[in-house]
């Protein structure tokens, strides 16, 4: 992934935003201290061509993620390198200083070429966001939490991702289980937490 672009897949991913979220972001928009991306436009590209910068389709669309702390180096690392220091500057641009569109940002990705080397030919950019929604959904949050995260205004749309995710109800049990380890151990190897249940 070249360098100047590699924190659109992690956006895509980690933050679960949808291509045309990213396109339009700003500087103003990300907050690498507080670790947060706020959501405020969208960019449509027309089948002419055109660009069309406004608020996103629905009202759940503004929004702000929290984001992972492992991704904001690279974060930080790429408003330094290719965000101009205004607040409205792009935080992602193509070539010339203008909006990125996916074709560019395809061509120069090397999309196809680069998923088949890590062994998932077909894969769409799309495809990052679902992988994002159901890392989400198997931390075991709340709909309501799904649904802001992911800009969904569709109780439907979110559920999708919790039903479909095994994860959630495998991160309770890890987290009871972290509170078993934590727990004092008793003499005989149970803890404290086993003891007092038998």
């Amino acid at each position: 992934m070249p360098d100047h672009l590699r924190a659109v897949v992690l956006l895509a991913t980690f933050a679960s935003l949808r291509w045309g979220e990213i396109a339009a972001l700003r500087r103003m928009d990300v907050d690498a201290d507080a670790g947060t991306v706020s959501v405020r436009q969208a960019q449509v590209e027309l089948d002419t061509g055109e660009l069309l910068i406004g608020p996103p389709k629905s009202r759940a669309g503004v929004r702000t993620v929290a984001l992972p702390r492992s991704i904001l180096p690279a974060l930080r690392e790429h408003l330094d390198k290719y965000t101009g220091p205004e607040q409205t500057a792009l935080v992602f641009t193509g070539k010339r200083g203008g909006n990125l569109r996916r074709a560019n940002f395809r061509r120069a990705t090397r999309w196809g070429d680069a998923v088949a080397e890590i062994g998932a030919p077909g894969l769409h950019f799309h495809d990052l966001r679902h992988t994002g929604n159901m890392l989400a959904a198997d931390t075991g949050a709340s709909l309501r939490d799904l649904m802001e995260r992911l800009g969904h205004d569709s109780v439907r749309a979110a559920m999708i991702y919790q039903h479909k995710s095994a994860g959630g109800n495998r991160a309770i049990a890890n987290a009871i289980d972290a509170e078993i380890n934590n727990a004092d151990q008793d003499g005989d190897g149970s803890t404290g937490a086993l003891a007092r249940t038998g």
